[in-house]
């Protein structure tokens, strides 16, 4: 017998409701919810396969885990036991060194109810605002810019503002990948209403940007610049709206003076654009009935993050385009309840409710409600100075939950080293294989998506209800209980009443939490479990008594600050933390893929998810490429003043020339050494410490590893790639993929032979050592070729050697694929497969498994893009392929969009 439960998607911040099924134990389906005023049914492809998932326990945090010292192995203990023991160290270090010597970084995958408990915990009992988030990483630029534009955090606008808009900026954002959902919305806005115009910010030519009619290859770091120039010409034309500046802002005149300095032929040369484009992105802008920018990490993540907000904020207030259908400014959302999160107050910088740590009401306002006393007034420290702090020793003590700060940190090796200085680590997590896991002292099994209950807020502040599909396998519980629990036992060790930290139910802490937010601007005094259960997802503000949320802020031009009165900031554009130069002259941007998702614990557990992109690569401009002698396929090393790793080259001009792009996805866990932020700098935002993710200055340099090894293994994937990934980390390139989902790809490659090592691999992989192994040996070539068979069917396959070597054994690993036996004499294998196999064909669409070549294939026979989804059926289910098959028909035709507008940068390279 299956169940039906409601429940939202755990990716990015739309909030997709769904429904999932379940059969009692396990998992089994997923659709979207076509009530949910978020999505109406749809899904991407990452949401699509979220049952895919949760199939297998392999991998999975069962149990409480502890280790006695550093070199010792963890061992499985009790909740009691470890519950006590991270009560007790975390008492331990308060008593010694005082409550800021303590730590606790969350994440905004947490659920409301979840973040909850841990504020309340650090700042009400251990009495440190020393938590923070990795919402920091992602929209903490936008939180700050709305506060000082607007008086208060939360967007001004909803999702219905797609379809009413009539001008959309994208401004760092590739929307088509990192919110697929909301993405088809507009297009099919678009295609119901042609005249509707698209202007991309970007400085990659993304699958967004190719289908705007307007792309702006601005130079990465010159938002600010590009904005201003925007805002000079719109004053210079006279298409402000001089009556809303009078009306409802301050500070205009000040942003006035300063916009002088920022005509747009100047512009265009700081931002490496034509003049032309500027100004029609202006005027398109200020001519407008409705404009509205969606804007997410390309603005957020940077040392200027804030600026960039704002900027792109003062447009709207400059024009009136804010506070009515189709017009404002619209932070897209990163994680699925970062604003859950910030409406707690779960960062080290804000208190519940969007109150001030530095404001002795507010503090008392909190004391009353949480039946506490002696909150701090010293903010805490945000992500990047934390993890320095471990680093330093001021923080002795660490709570990690639900995130994966190894991997996704700005310079990761600072954070590498700073969990090995500290004192203590404990981490709770789902699932083993993270990056952060092997620094834990004590590992706390976390409950995961489908397994846990609470409420999450999304983009359009709407909070939806979040239900249990099965129950938690082994001794996982829910974040909020484990942190409860440590609150009851760590209080009694303070001498303080444990009473205000402990919940009967999840209910029962959204109660205190909605209490909390009476009479503040995200008032939800209106909204309880039983009217979500009644009425369905509700968007803030709802106080008692009201009938329904807005929808939309400031309609009335009266907003959250103290005069009511919107802010304008004068302030200059100032270019990235780090310049290029001549030791490091290319720009480094980083970025999503379409299927995976951040550091991929989830995601890379799917075979499918890696079609689309199945290998961790740097793509460079073929101009550049040439200049120094590269080839798409080479091995090159990328690096920076802080590390470096080495990729795979593919090349494109989708970025110009000067600059290359590297995915944020690739961990330790499935590339040797770990990511990209091995790379990036720690340079952090004045007034939002979001550091600067998206831009850094690096070398990329040819490198030869004349030594390659391959190898494709039939098996329980998630087991064998477990067993292969500590092994990763050995040789100068290595990497790991699951294909299917029975199968794991390993490639490698280093300057000389490694026997050792390649014995271990062929442990790892598990690979026979009997008659059911048939080998191949050139000692003279240190060339080796193993094959594993079970009966007929080829069951693995190892190839080591030259670059030649493997080049010339891909049919033979492409042998694994199979499920045809082999009817053949075992040694003719290696005859019969000698020579490449065809070039893979990558997928293109996941929903339908449709190749790439299938559609050139349907494309070289005319067909365009609807008859492409009604042939194929490509694009027909989550469209997360659509941009993909737009670009791909458009290439075979030589369209191009309607307005194409060169990078001068790029022509100048």
């Amino acid at each position: 017998m299956t169940t039906i439960t409601q429940t939202t998607c755990c990716y990015c911040g739309v909030g997709c409701g769904m429904l999932v099924e379940s059969d009692g134990e396990r998992i089994v389906g997923v659709q979207g919810d076509p009530a949910h005023p978020a999505n109406y049914g749809r899904l991407c492809s990452k949401g699509m396969t979220l049952p895919l998932t949760a199939q297998s326990l392999a991998g999975r945090v069962l149990m409480p885990e502890m280790r006695t010292s550093r070199e010792a192995e963890r061992a499985p203990a009790t909740w009691d036991t470890a519950l006590a023991t991270v009560a007790s160290r975390f008492a331990d270090v308060i008593e010694r060194h005082g409550p800021d010597a303590v730590a606790f970084y969350v994440s905004g995958q947490l659920l409301t109810e979840d973040y909850y408990v841990f504020n309340k915990l650090a700042k009400g009992l251990v009495r440190t605002n020393n938590i923070d988030t990795n919402s920091r990483l992602c929209m903490s630029s936008a939180v700050s810019a709305y506060k000082m534009a607007l008086g208060a955090d939360g967007p001004p606008t909803c999702y219905d503002d797609l379809e009413a808009a009539r001008t959309v900026i994208f401004a760092g954002s590739n929307m088509a990948y990192a919110h697929p959902v909301l993405f088809r919305r507009l297009e099919a806005a678009k295609a119901a209403d042609p005249s509707i115009r698209w202007i991309v910010v970007d400085p990659r030519r993304t699958d967004t940007a190719a289908m705007a009619d307007l792309h702006l290859p601005i130079v990465p770091g010159t938002d600010v610049a590009l904005f201003h120039g925007m805002l000079h010409h719109l004053i210079w034309e006279g298409r402000i709206d001089r009556g809303y500046i009078d009306g409802h802002t301050d500070g205009f005149d000040a942003l006035k003076q300063t916009l002088r300095a920022y005509p747009p032929q100047l512009v265009a040369d700081i931002c490496g654009i034509e003049e032309s484009a500027l100004r029609q992105a202006a005027d398109w802008f200020g001519e407008s009935p409705a404009a509205l920018s969606l804007y997410c990490m390309g603005l957020n993540q940077s040392s200027h993050g804030t600026e960039k907000n704002l900027a792109l904020i003062h447009l709207h207030l400059a024009t009136g385009q804010i506070g009515r259908p189709g017009a404002g400014p619209f932070s897209l959302t990163g994680q699925p309840n970062a604003m859950g999160g910030r409406e707690v107050g779960g960062l080290a910088t804000m208190l519940a409710a969007h109150r001030d740590i530095g404001n002795a009401a507010h503090r008392a306002e909190v004391e009353q409600l949480w039946g506490v006393q002696g909150l701090s007034d010293k903010p805490g420290l945000p992500a990047v100075e934390m993890f320095d702090a471990v680093r330093d020793g001021r923080i002795k003590a660490i709570w990690i939950a639900c995130t994966n700060p190894v991997h996704s940190m700005p310079d990761s090796a600072r954070v590498r080293e700073a969990l090995a200085t500290a004192e203590f680590v404990v981490v709770q997590e789902a699932f083993h294989q993270t990056d952060t896991v092997p620094y834990a002292d004590v590992l706390l099994p976390a409950a995961s998506w489908g397994e846990k209950a609470g409420t999450v807020t999304n983009s359009e502040r709407r909070i939806s209800r979040v239900r249990a599909a099965v129950s938690a396998p082994g001794d996982a519980r829910p974040d909020w209980w484990i942190a409860s629990e440590v609150a009851r036992r760590l209080a009694a060790k303070l001498g303080v009443p444990s009473e205000p930290f402990a919940f009967s139910s999840i209910e029962t802490i959204f109660d205190e939490h909605r209490a909390l937010t009476v009479g503040r601007d995200l008032d939800i005094g209106g909204i309880d479990y039983a009217l979500l259960a009644a009425r369905g997802p509700q968007q803030w503000p709802f106080p008692a008594g009201a009938a329904h949320g807005a929808a939309r802020r400031y309609e009335d031009g009266v907003f959250a600050t103290a005069d009511g009165r919107a802010k304008f900031h004068a302030f200059e554009y100032r270019p990235v933390a780090e310049p290029i130069n001549a030791r490091h002259p290319l720009r480094l941007i980083t970025g999503r893929l379409r299927d995976q998702w951040h550091g991929m614990s989830r995601t890379g557990r799917v075979g499918q998810l890696f079609e689309h992109a199945p290998e961790p690569a740097l793509t460079m401009h073929p101009a550049d490429a040439a200049r120094r002698s590269l080839r798409a396929g080479d091995f090159v090393r990328l690096s920076s003043r802080r590390g470096e790793r080495v990729l795979l080259l593919t090349v494109s001009d989708d970025v110009a020339s000067g600059s290359v792009f590297v995915p944020m996805h690739w961990s330790g866990q499935f590339l040797g050494g770990g990511g990209v932020n091995d790379t990036t700098t720690g340079a952090v935002d004045k007034y939002s410490k979001q550091p600067e993710l998206k831009h850094a200055a690096v070398r990329v340099d040819p490198l030869t590893l004349p030594w390659r090894v391959a190898a494709v293994r039939r098996g329980d994937a998630l087991q064998l790639h477990a067993a292969v990934q500590p092994l990763l980390a050995q040789r100068r390139f290595a990497t790991v993929r699951l294909e299917g989902d029975d199968r794991i790809v390993v490639s490698a490659a280093d300057d000389r032979p490694d026997a050792e090592w390649l014995e271990r691999l062929h442990t790892a992989l598990g690979l026979p050592r009997d008659e059911s192994l048939l080998e191949y040996r050139d000692a003279r070539r240190a060339m080796t070729k193993r094959v594993a068979w079970r009966g007929t069917l080829i069951d693995g396959v190892l190839v080591a050697g030259g670059e030649a070597d493997v080049t010339g054994s891909t049919s033979l690993l492409a042998r694994v694929r199979e499920t045809s036996p082999w009817t053949r004499a075992r040694h003719a294998v290696f005859v019969a497969d000698s020579g490449p196999a065809a070039p893979r064909d990558r997928t293109v669409c996941q929903c339908k498994s449709v190749t790439a070549s299938s559609i050139g294939a349907a494309i070289e026979a005319g067909a365009d893009v609807a008859q492409l989804k009604a042939k194929l059926g490509c694009g027909t289910v989550c469209g997360s392929c659509v941009p993909e098959l737009q670009r791909m028909c458009a290439a075979s035709s030589g369209a191009t969009p309607k307005v194409s507008v060169p990078s001068v940068a790029a022509s100048a390279a």
